[in-house]
């Protein structure tokens, strides 16, 4: 019996051990009409009172949209909820650089003073809404920073008139091709949460979470539409919102890759005309050695009657530049016969590609355009 007593005393002080060192989560808690408060629970206790397990507070994924016990759990990233149908969670909301958003923006738009769609809808229907909005609003000031970042050293970069790229620009390149490709991942990951959960009739409904405490609720809206093809409309709304922003991020992809084509053909003209400089001067100079031969055989110390002529200097030094200048002639001559580029074959006005569409921005049309033609000019000089 000592035993058996033992054993029990230490199980109970390992399970006060274990519950002592609970993670503790600071929460934000935001009601039906926009009201906050702020305290400090340990996990053990919250998900006790969520009707939740310790799995379900674990935020295992990067981004994730579930349900538990009529509960919806997200995870964008840093930002942690718990949706119910009367309240809303944020999870350990301190440095996490949101207090702009959680206190002037979040709790307005929960009390339907907002500029929600969904301010008529049930109040789980706004938390993912507002959490949405701000998660694609975020996403689009990326790009609205990226964007301009791109353009403007693509710009400085494809200048013909250049004789070398810039390093520091091509930092700069690099650095906001990483952060693209980044914007890109999480734009990728953002479709793929939302796709998951619209491929699922039976995840939209869960969603919706007045289907199951308020029955009434959930019979239909003033249009006519079921609350669950509400939550499907919605979804599918950030989503198009998700793939226009991932559209705009692969055409800069497209840009930066074709503007490094360009940057290396724009090198390569350059080297091709200092290569054929080189090879004009080497002509050159094996010009003036042949012809030279007879300057030297003057220089030979050996006696003649041609020295004493006064007239014959001028007559063999202009031998001399007239042979090598002809000689020189013939060698660029010859030259640019085999260096010169073929003619294009002919190409029917039937098979001839069409105009770009005319709906893009401006200033991608001058990029295009000015690279484009860098590329015609610098292939026509190889």
């Amino acid at each position: 019996y000592s035993g058996k007593f033992y054993q029990h005393v230490t199980t109970e002080a390992s399970q006060a051990t274990l519950a002592s060192v609970s993670p503790v989560f600071a929460v934000m808690k935001l009601d039906k009409e926009g009201n906050a408060t702020f305290f400090e629970k340990k996990k053990t206790e919250l998900y006790q009172e969520l009707g939740l397990q310790a799995r379900d507070l674990r935020f295992q994924h990067l981004m994730s949209i579930a349900t538990r016990n009529n509960r919806i759990i997200m995870r964008m990233e840093f930002l942690k909820a718990v949706i119910t149908p009367e309240f809303l969670l944020i999870l350990d909301y301190r440095n996490l650089n949101l207090e702009h958003w959680l206190f002037n923006e979040l709790a307005s738009q929960l009390a339907g003073e907002g500029q929600l769609v969904t301010y008529s809808l049930p109040f789980e229907f706004r938390a993912i809404e507002a959490i949405l909005q701000y998660w694609i609003s975020k996403l689009q000031g990326r790009l609205n920073t990226l964007q301009p970042q791109i353009l403007e050293t693509l710009e400085a970069l494809v200048d013909p008139k250049l004789l070398s790229v810039d390093r520091s620009k091509l930092h700069i390149l690099l650095q906001n091709g990483k952060s693209l490709s980044e914007l890109e991942t999480d734009l990728k990951v953002f479709k793929e949460t939302i796709l998951e959960i619209l491929d699922e009739e039976e995840l939209i409904e869960e969603l919706c979470l007045s289907k199951w405490t308020d029955p009434q609720v959930f019979e239909e809206s003033t249009s006519g539409i079921d609350h669950a093809e509400e939550m499907e409309l919605l979804l599918e709304n950030y989503y198009r919102q998700a793939e226009d922003l991932a559209n705009e991020a692969r055409e800069l992809r497209v840009l930066i890759d074709d503007s490094e084509s360009i940057i290396f053909i724009n090198l390569d003209s350059h080297r091709n005309v200092m290569m054929r400089l080189n090879l004009q001067l080497t002509m050159g100079t094996f010009s003036l050695s042949l012809f030279g031969l007879i300057g030297v055989a003057f220089g030979m110390n050996l006696e003649s009657s041609l020295e004493e002529d006064p007239r014959i200097f001028w007559l063999v030094t202009g031998i001399m530049f007239l042979g090598s200048g002809l000689i020189w002639r013939r060698l660029l001559s010859f030259l640019g016969r085999h260096l010169e580029p073929p003619l294009p074959p002919h190409v029917p006005a039937v098979l001839k590609k069409s105009q770009p569409a005319a709906g893009r921005a401006e200033l991608k049309n001058n990029l295009k355009a000015e690279t484009f033609g860098l590329s015609r000019s610098t292939l026509t000089n190889q």
